[in-house]
């Protein structure tokens, strides 16, 4: 048994080598692939081809990256723009907004953003989520677990939702409701 220990030990480094490296080959693919559609979407932006869709991929990339100033103005701009834009899409633009808005501490335009976003789709849970956590920042503690207790009732499974919820109810002694 012991002739046979440093090829077992040897076997067990080669296989988490072999690991390793293929998830730092798979980073590596994913990160070139998002360059490559940020250079697309710049350029197609840079000369004026671009829609609605572009301006909120690209701002979304510039979200991933924490460049949230910058995301701020494409997602405008991708409200701003002249195509009809359906109501879904536009919710998932505001939502975005306000995540860029309450990353910033901007907790007043976050919740606008978040309630335009509601107001599309009002079974947008995430959305309702943000808005819980932004109430929270703000110790807005009633409104807060309203919201989580709307998304709950959209989504009743939704972890995070009841998770916070019941954090609140504890805190303000509201009976359990959903």
């Amino acid at each position: 048994m012991n002739d046979y220990l440093p090829a077992i030990y040897l076997s067990g480094l080669l296989i988490l080598l072999a690991g390793l490296g293929v998830f730092v080959l798979r980073q590596i693919i994913k990160t070139r692939r998002l360059d490559k559609t940020y250079r697309q979407l710049q350029n197609k932006i840079k000369d004026g081809k671009g829609a609605a869709q572009d301006y909120y991929q690209l701002g979304s990339i510039y979200l991933d990256k924490k460049l949230y100033v910058q995301s701020i103005n494409l997602l405008q701009k991708a409200l701003k723009s002249k195509e009809e834009i359906e109501p879904e899409n536009q919710a998932l633009i505001h939502n975005a907004l306000g995540f860029a808005y309450n990353t910033q501490e901007q907790y007043e335009l976050a919740i606008r953003n978040y309630k335009d976003a509601i107001k599309l789709n009002p079974n947008y849970v995430v959305a309702l989520n943000n808005l819980g956590n932004v109430y929270e920042k703000k110790q807005l503690t009633n409104k807060a677990l309203e919201t989580y207790q709307a998304a709950l009732a959209v989504d009743p499974n939704n972890k995070a939702a009841k998770r916070r919820a019941e954090s609140l109810q504890k805190r303000v002694g509201a009976p359990k409701s959903v």
